[in-house]
């Protein structure tokens, strides 16, 4: 279908506030206009508690936010990774994400501050969500969760890292995982694609910001088989988690994220996809100008909700 009109007009908008794409400015500038998609997004819910607090990292504390949902009921719990090419975003970007979740799913949800490139080039992200995936299961007890309820998300290089945490512990012991949320997952360092083709200019997320975020992410290092830095090249996608992997169809990643649910399913996994016609890429984060998304968020917490019912 054609490019939604409710995303249209935010291109247009964007447009015309005359703001370059991440590629041209720095990162610090980056990071500021991050600030914007705040005033992108719908108020904020009303959860049952909020608490900032910092666990023990591999290189120091990682700044969490917990979310506990109103009523009694907790299905589980979601550690949340945030969106931004590992070099932006944090826990603001996407608490109002993660309060909607947390309420609809029931489920109480761990967002993780984890550290950025290029300051902290790989493997610091992925170590800090696995490190911090491993805490949520070892303190359940103290967070009033099951910890046989354990999902792992994210947004972009959220969902890649969610992806990233999933596949290590599948092969290092745990812990457990229960399921896996993808939304729109950066999965492999290529851009060949079709919709890198289709999708790579003038879709806000573009072909030369992905190799920005990447120069930024990867650092000097070459890790080329690592299955923790590209999902898509693991050796196995058997024996991982259920999974929903959404993706955008306006999304320069949009088809490595589809090959990535279709090696979960091939391999005999349990994966839900659904491509969400005429969106861009980052709707998650500007759902007050494309309420149509918000879709992406009825399914997300529908499929959450089934997987830790089981």
């Amino acid at each position: 279908m054609p490019l939604h009109p409710e995303a249209q007009a935010l291109l247009n908008a964007l447009a015309e506030m005359g703001s370059p794409p991440f590629e041209c400015m720095t990162v610090p500038q980056a990071r500021q206009a991050t600030a914007a998609f705040l005033d992108l997004q719908p108020p904020a819910e009303d959860v049952g508690t909020i608490s900032n607090r910092a666990i023990p990292g591999p290189a120091g504390d990682i700044p969490v936010r917990i979310y506990v949902p109103k009523g009694e009921k907790v299905r589980g719990v979601l550690v949340y990774f945030h969106g931004g090419g590992w070099v932006i975003g944090d826990l603001e970007t996407v608490d109002r994400p993660c309060r909607s979740i947390a309420n609809a799913a029931d489920v109480v949800v761990v967002s993780v501050d984890y550290r950025l490139a290029p300051e902290h080039p790989q493997p610091a992200a992925f170590e800090d969500c696995f490190a911090a995936t491993a805490w949520v299961a070892e303190h359940a007890e103290e967070l009033n969760v099951d910890p046989s309820r354990l999902a792992v998300g994210g947004d972009s290089a959220g969902g890649h890292l969610a992806a990233a945490v999933s596949l290590h512990a599948r092969d290092h012991g745990g812990p457990a995982i229960a399921f896996q949320l993808l939304i729109y997952p950066v999965t492999d360092f290529a851009f060949t694609t079709p919709s890198h083709a289709e999708n790579g200019e003038g879709y806000l997320l573009q072909r030369a910001t992905m190799q920005w975020f990447w120069a930024h992410y990867l650092g000097a290092s070459d890790p080329d088989k690592d299955q923790t830095v590209f999902p898509a090249r693991a050796a196995s996608f058997a024996d991982l988690p259920p999974a929903f992997v959404a993706t955008a169809e306006f999304d320069p990643l949009r088809d490595e994220g589809e090959a990535y649910a279709e090696s979960m399913r091939a391999a005999g996994g349990q994966v839900s996809n659904t491509r969400y016609d005429g969106m861009i890429h980052g709707f998650l984060w500007t759902l007050g100008a494309t309420p149509s998304g918000a879709r992406l968020v009825d399914d997300s917490v529908a499929a959450l909700r089934s997987a830790l019912e089981r």
